[in-house]
């Protein structure tokens, strides 16, 4: 469980950007961002939302993180994350997501969506992906994928070169399985691996995997590792949340 306070001196020195059609979800949520960030500018459409960006990245003065709805009047969430993108490619995107926009997440997942939320909001989701971001925002762009240390607590590690998982300085015995799959996605840690790509990745290393033994693969995995070591995206796949430093 997310602790507020924990999140409270990551974020409030930033500002956010959210765009929702829905007055009041959007009013609701507001009033709890603002608790957090520095500023939060809510608009209702994306069309709106764009021009908040634009004007703000004229003045050098971009936001920190956009948080946006996907179906939205005058410009939808996928249209105006590809408008973002083309102004400022390394900026931090989360996407609320309801059952029926399951055909937009991959499109978004391509586009470089590394975050979702799922409608309707739960309060610990969304406090943990605002930590995930802020995180990754500190850390400013460092690339921690090209360490050979993926740090997922303080004192929980996994070696790439050796693909040892460390606690406390000792291994922990792992399945050949669960090797592979920490070894996929500790490969890139800001991205979403689809159920098809670790099953095309498994494929690559001589072993065979499909999506429900996927499944069972990462709730046996779970207990091994620091809680919410790694994120289900559903329908999509999972990611490793890393220690960011």
């Amino acid at each position: 469980m997310i602790n507020p306070k924990d999140l409270l001196p990551l974020t409030q020195e930033l500002t956010l950007l959210f765009a929702e059609d829905h007055n009041e979800l959007r009013l609701s949520t507001s009033e709890v961002l603002k608790n957090f960030f520095k500023e939060v500018v809510s608009v209702e459409n994306g069309l709106l939302a764009l021009e908040e960006y634009r004007e703000r990245e004229a003045k050098n003065k971009a936001f920190d993180i956009v948080l946006t709805d996907i179906q939205m009047p005058k410009l939808n969430g996928v249209d105006l994350i590809k408008k973002i993108y083309t102004i400022k490619n390394t900026q931090k995107i989360i996407v609320l997501s309801a059952h029926d926009d399951a055909n937009y997440l991959l499109p978004l997942i391509n586009l470089g969506i590394a975050q979702f939320i799922k409608k309707p909001i739960d309060f610990q989701e969304l406090l943990q992906v605002l930590l995930n971001v802020a995180k990754e925002k500190e850390a400013m762009g460092k690339d921690k994928s090209s360490e050979k240390s993926i740090y997922l607590d303080t004192h929980s590690y996994f070696q790439r070169d050796t693909l040892a998982l460390m606690q406390e300085n000792k291994p922990l015995y792992l399945t050949k399985y669960e090797i592979l799959f920490l070894k996929i996605l500790t490969a890139n840690t800001s991205k979403i691996f689809t159920m098809e790509e670790i099953v095309q990745d498994f494929k690559a290393m001589n072993e065979s995997i499909d999506s429900q033994n996927i499944r069972k693969l990462v709730s046996k995995l779970r207990k091994k590792l620091p809680e919410n070591s790694i994120e289900s995206i559903y329908g999509v796949g999972y990611k490793i949340l890393a220690l960011h430093s």
